[in-house]
């Protein structure tokens, strides 16, 4: 998986700031700001475990998906499983964690291609952004906000919106004075200004709203 570095990139913060004036004032509202702080009240998580994180955290809040991960890590020795241990538990077992039978089958249809090679985290660090998404939704259950969580999360690409987060469209709406919520469309062209650091933006937009 992509390394972190600790804290946002001087010429990302830069050029962010001369992009976009609201995000410039955002970043100057919190000079101490590190986008990736919040993973460290997360388990260590390999790519099959973001995708896990992100699969269970479809429609739910970090607290409750936190919360539902620590369940199901009880289940697993306290740690999140392998692909091969989550093909080997009993479904009902994994469902008690509090997931839906749906979240189940496609953790397991994930597993299932991690374990046969049609999902490699080395080749998904290979393959540019769109590609990663294309694979990942193949998997009944993956859509595109959960692909590109994980293109965020496990392989920290820069340039990623997640135009499709009810939170970061009301981030939006709040940063930018908007009297309406923000469509996916909507935030896809605010967004555009922010290329090629979308990522760090959409932190910056995450912390306002809801604290680092």
């Amino acid at each position: 998986m992509g390394e972190r570095l600790k804290g946002p990139d001087a010429a990302a913060l830069a050029s962010l700031r001369r992009a976009d004036p609201v995000i410039a004032a955002l970043i100057d509202a919190n000079p101490e700001f590190d986008p990736d702080a919040w993973l460290e009240q997360l388990p260590v998580m390999d790519a099959f475990g973001v995708l896990i994180f992100q699969v269970i955290g479809q429609q739910l809040s970090v607290a409750v998906t936190r919360t539902m991960l620590g369940r199901l890590m009880d289940r697993f020795g306290g740690r999140l499983p392998t692909p091969d241990q989550l093909l080997a538990a009993d479904p009902e077992d994994v469902r008690a964690a509090g997931l839906s039978r749906r979240k189940v089958q496609t953790l397991r249809e994930l597993a299932e291609r991690f374990v046969d090679g049609r999902l490699s985290p080395a080749e998904l660090e290979r393959l540019p952004d769109e590609e990663v998404v294309a694979r990942l939704t193949e998997v009944s259950g993956v859509g595109r906000w959960t692909a590109e969580g994980f293109l965020a999360i496990a392989l920290h690409r820069d340039d990623v919106v997640l135009p499709g987060d009810l939170a970061l469209r009301k981030a939006i709406q709040r940063a930018y004075g908007l009297d309406h919520l923000p469509s996916q469309a909507e935030v896809v062209a605010i967004a555009e200004a922010w290329r090629p650091h979308r990522s760090l933006a959409v932190s910056y937009l995450f912390a306002s709203a809801y604290g680092a």
